[in-house]
């Protein structure tokens, strides 16, 4: 298949793994059956599907999947010995351009904390420029040019801005990267789930930058609140933040990509 056939038919077929979708076609199944000989196998489904969903929503079981990618690298939060880096690199992580909104807005919550990241090392490294990746497949506007009018918008010179527009995922993000910042070090920041399929695709190519994770959704609590014991879209966000980089990672191996 063509890189564009690729790219489309993982966008269409990955989300049938998801959770609610994986939930939602065992109770079509379910029902299927009930109305045939094999109801007794369709009240089972009905029972596993309400199990899974269960399961999914919790925060003790989703915290678990997702706890191991999150944490795979540690936070940036020492950069004495990293004065003289170069680029700091942004991968972004989607956006909706809709003129009607501000600009900060248009950013998934993932795009902007990975920005405000990449702001926040920029500005303690003197001698760095941002490097904001992201192209626009479903958009007209890159994600990359989102990111900079939003950096920009907050006191981001644009002589330390460098875009790459075209990429359509992570491993065109580690390829074009390359041809940017030839064999010098750099920052690279993405998601804090994302970041165990990103550190793969850029070190396959030779790469080997300082990783600086962000968008921690598992996050070490003081106490113990009711809700814990609750299920919650908050918890079936997590499911499905695992959920989708398990996925990419085993898609990338499967196609030798790592």
């Amino acid at each position: 298949m063509e890189m564009n056939e690729v790219f489309l038919f993982k966008k269409i077929v990955g989300p049938i793994f998801f959770p609610v979708p994986l939930v939602l076609g065992i109770l079509v199944l379910a029902f299927i059956l009930l109305y045939t000989r094999k109801q007794r196998s369709g009240r089972a489904l009905v029972l596993i599907a309400i199990l899974l969903l269960g399961s999914f929503s919790y925060d003790v079981a989703s915290e678990r999947l997702l706890r191991p990618l999150e944490y795979s690298y540690p936070p940036l939060t020492d950069i004495g010995n990293l004065q003289d880096i170069k680029w700091v690199v942004v991968l972004g992580g989607g956006h909706t351009s809709d003129p009607k909104l501000p600009v900060t807005s248009q950013l998934s919550e993932a795009s902007l904390c990975r920005l405000v990241e990449g702001i926040r090392l920029h500005r303690e490294l003197p001698k760095s420029k941002l490097i904001l990746s992201g192209g626009g497949f479903f958009d007209r506007v890159s994600d990359a040019k989102v990111l900079s009018e939003v950096a920009m918008a907050i006191g981001v010179k644009k002589k330390n801005i460098l875009l790459e527009e075209i990429s359509k995922d992570t491993e065109d993000q580690a390829r074009l990267i390359q041809q940017i910042v030839s064999k010098d070090q750099f920052i690279l920041i993405t998601s804090a789930s994302h970041m165990p399929r990103t550190m793969a695709f850029f070190r396959r190519l030779g790469m080997d930058p300082f990783p600086a994770p962000t968008e921690h959704l598992v996050k070490e609590r003081a106490a113990i609140t009711p809700e814990r014991f609750y299920p919650s879209a908050g918890g079936l966000r997590k499911t499905e933040r695992a959920f989708y980089e398990y996925l990419g990672l085993a898609w990338a191996k499967l196609r030798g990509l790592i």
